[in-house]
């Protein structure tokens, strides 16, 4: 019997074998040759490509325009800002301010509304001056008209131009860029303004602690802790988001706000990042704000409506001020604000009957 395999079985195999050796001498060969001629080509490139290139990596050239950035046509950080702004950052805040409406749904169907124990007794207390509520007041609006035209300007190329089109969306987003940049200063005024004045009113206590471990009386059915004029969690509310958000947020706009300025553009980036990242962490935060305020504890809004409480209101949630109210120890400045109630307003320790 023949042992050799036939003849063109033999032809076969070596027709694969010379078919593999082909492929790899190609295989390191073709790398090798376009390394070789892109080499050859970089000693003569081409003059427009080398332009571009410099462009793309920030290379200075020359301008008549006079500013940091003025022989700069191209500056490539541009794009990792853009990336950065409607990334992480703008996710970063939707996550956030989804999960806040979440949380106060899901509180308000679980506890409900927390009501004035005993109900409204009909007596009145002195709480906020003319002056402090319309400080408040001043100071809120401007928050909620920059807060929706700073969305706006931020989610409206996803959310808005599917609605409006893009011609409404481009008029609109003029109209509310200018708001927005104007508004800016003033609402500055009121931050600065709350901060200073309003200080007294958020100075530690020591049962302070004790209010923060019992979650405000928010989280159960039992006694609410003692509580001097200002709770610890409006204080951190102003001390701690309106001090170092608000901080943040009216420094950075000041930078964005006048542009002519000399500063480096990646001075405008940062800004616009930090100035994004706060505003929306402190609307965050503000939404709780809106809701106790509001709807979340019954009698709330009335100090800074009409100036007074309900007397019921004052001893469940803050016993230690009403109680120096009553015995006719609390200062002129914890009753009335700094300018006084105005007509009308009764005396300290006097509550006025509705």
């Amino acid at each position: 019997m023949d042992n050799h395999p036939p003849m063109k079985l033999r032809r076969r195999r070596r027709a694969f074998l010379w078919g593999v050796l082909m492929i790899l001498t190609v295989s390191v060969a073709l790398p090798t040759a376009v390394t070789w001629v892109a080499a050859q080509d970089a000693e003569h490139a081409n003059p427009r490509a080398e332009f571009w290139r410099a462009v793309r990596q920030g290379a200075a050239g020359f301008s008549t325009v006079r500013g940091p950035q003025a022989n700069v046509l191209i500056d490539s950080r541009g794009e990792d800002w853009r990336l950065l702004r409607n990334g992480p950052v703008a996710g970063f805040g939707a996550v956030a301010m989804g999960s806040m409406v979440v949380l106060l749904l899901l509180y308000s169907i679980l506890h409900g509304r927390v009501r004035i124990e005993g109900g409204r007794s009909g007596r009145t207390i002195p709480r906020w001056s003319l002056f402090n509520r319309t400080l408040h007041w001043y100071t809120a609006i401007l928050f909620i008209v920059l807060a929706i035209t700073g969305l706006s300007l931020l989610y409206g190329r996803a959310v808005l131009i599917p609605w409006l089109g893009l011609d409404a969306f481009a008029a609109y987003a003029a109209f509310a860029k200018l708001v927005h940049n104007y508004l800016g200063p003033a609402f500055a005024i009121g931050v600065v303004l709350i901060l200073v004045l309003w200080l007294r009113f958020n100075l530690p206590e020591k049962t302070d602690w004790q209010w923060i471990k019992a979650g405000g009386g928010l989280l159960g059915r039992g006694r609410h802790p003692h509580c001097g004029f200002m709770n610890p969690g409006e204080k951190i509310f102003t001390y701690g988001s309106m001090l170092v958000l608000g901080i943040v947020v009216v420094a950075t706009g000041f930078v964005l706000d006048f542009p002519n300025v000399p500063q480096p553009r990646a001075t405008y980036q940062l800004s616009q990042l930090l100035h994004d990242a706060a505003a929306l962490l402190w609307i965050t935060i503000m939404l709780g704000h809106i809701y106790l305020g509001l709807w979340g504890v019954e009698g709330a809004l009335e100090g800074m409506v009409s100036g007074e409480v309900d007397e019921n209101w004052a001893r469940q949630h803050h016993d230690l001020w009403y109680e120096q109210v009553k015995q006719g120890t609390a200062t002129q400045e914890a009753i009335r604000g700094p300018q006084g109630g105005g007509a009308g307003t009764p005396e300290p320790g006097r509550p006025s009957t509705v």
